[in-house]
């Protein structure tokens, strides 16, 4: 199967990721944390105790003028080019078997703090791996997003239902993430509920739950005007609501 699985910390686990790797045959790219455990020839050691003797060794390579340690590598996200100073290689990873190991880095110096990758694929190189698990994060976004949209309100036991209710959402959320480039209901909701406007998924709900609080309110002022009460204006909205 030509599956990329980009999976955070969380999902990096030793029985998680030998079932992808065995049964579904998936290449995936793991994050590792700092506690996590590299075997080299002199024994087991932390990844961030491992990532500092390699930083000792490329400023040490660069003062020399030798191959250094880590390496500038390019990615494209979004329309633009990233930048990461990288260390690739083969090891073993306590609980996870052989890897390939990527650290970056963001700062030329290496002075930010470093990231920690593994993938199956023992062939490919850092510039790939960083890429794919680089596209985890939207991944993120939309879970967290998704989530105050409904993702995780369903009360249903059906996989139809959860499958309906999963689709559902995510038209809604589909539909939230295009709004900012509908510039007809931009200037709508400028107009109305006069507000400064950004481009996220939870400003666009919100800004359209402000916007239908406006036309409510609209409705029972025209109403209002035209010599109804407000009882009468009311009694068909609530019948509405509690039917």
């Amino acid at each position: 199967m030509d599956f990329r699985l980009p999976c955070d910390n969380w999902y990096t686990r030793a029985a998680f990721c030998q079932f992808l790797d065995k049964t579904l045959q998936a290449a995936y790219v793991g994050t590792l944390a700092d506690d996590d455990q590299v075997i080299v020839a002199s024994g087991a050691h932390r990844l961030d105790a491992f990532a500092l003797k390699l930083q000792e060794e490329h400023h040490e390579a660069l003062k020399h003028s030798t191959t250094p340690v880590f390496h500038k590598i390019t990615i494209g996200y979004k329309g633009e080019r990233e930048t990461y100073y990288s260390y690739c290689n083969t090891h073993r990873i306590h609980t996870f078997g052989k890897q390939r190991l990527v650290i970056n880095h963001r700062k030329a110096d290496l002075s930010d703090t470093a990231t920690f990758f593994m993938s199956n694929k023992l062939n490919w190189q850092a510039q790939g791996i960083t890429r794919i698990r680089r596209h985890r994060w939207p991944v993120e976004v939309y879970h967290e997003e998704g989530k105050a949209d409904g993702l995780d309100q369903y009360q249903v036991r059906d996989f139809q239902a959860i499958y309906r209710h999963i689709a559902l959402v995510a038209v809604t959320y589909s539909l939230l993430r295009a709004a900012p480039h509908d510039t007809a209901l931009l200037h709508t909701l400028q107009q109305q509920i006069k507000t400064k406007l950004d481009g996220s998924a939870g400003a666009g709900r919100r800004y359209t739950q402000a916007q239908v609080l406006w036309a409510l309110a609209t409705f029972i002022a025209a109403a209002l005007s035209q010599g109804q009460t407000l009882s009468e204006v009311m009694q068909p909205l609530v019948a509405a609501v509690c039917s």
